[in-house]
């Protein structure tokens, strides 16, 4: 596993419905290495730390590959990493192989995984339709968010690497399909 983005935003205002929206989901690419703290990255605007950010949600982690799952079923959409509001872009991260509680180096950080990330309206707002929260339940592709323990800068190609397995946890998939049961 490879980091093939990392990413940032900052914050942004949205009216939705002639709500007013204040929102990170919007992230972009960034090509100097980046500060992991252990409540997210350095210069990363996160709004609602109830649902995102913290220390158990401090980094999103979603997979490259997932990212032609969605394009076929929203060809006109422009992609760019950083879509689904992640921080980093991984390749070949499953979260059917991935389990709660396993840790991994990256770069000069160690990071624990929490949990699966929940859609909520904001990733409506990315992709310019709300259709797109169930359709993101009903997969599996929901990306995962992680526990820093050990802070450090990582950078783009640094490499995701498995230090220890976490046994008797649920996969993060597994993890998420419960929540969506509940």
């Amino acid at each position: 596993m490879k980091i093939t983005a990392v990413n940032i935003a900052e914050k942004t205002t949205v009216n939705y419905k002639g709500r007013i929206i204040e929102t990170g989901i919007f992230k972009f690419p960034v090509l100097e290495p980046v500060f992991i703290d252990f409540e997210g990255i350095k210069n990363d605007a996160i709004i609602d730390k109830k649902y995102h950010g913290g220390v158990n949600q401090a980094i999103y982690g979603y997979s490259l590959e997932h990212y032609n799952y969605w394009k076929l079923l929203y060809p006109k959409l422009n992609f760019e990493f950083g879509m689904f509001g992640e921080n980093l872009t991984i390749s070949n991260l499953e979260e059917t192989e991935i389990t709660v509680g396993s840790t991994f180096k990256i770069g000069e950080v160690i990071l624990e995984v929490t949990k699966p990330r929940e859609p909520c309206m904001k990733l409506g707002l990315r992709f310019e339709t709300q259709k797109v929260l169930k359709q993101f339940w009903n997969s599996t592709k929901c990306g995962i968010y992680f526990k820093v323990l050990k802070t450090g800068f990582v950078n783009v190609d640094d490499e995701l690497i498995l230090i220890e397995k976490s046994i008797n946890t649920p996969t993060i998939a597994v993890a998420y399909q419960t929540k969506k049961s509940n």
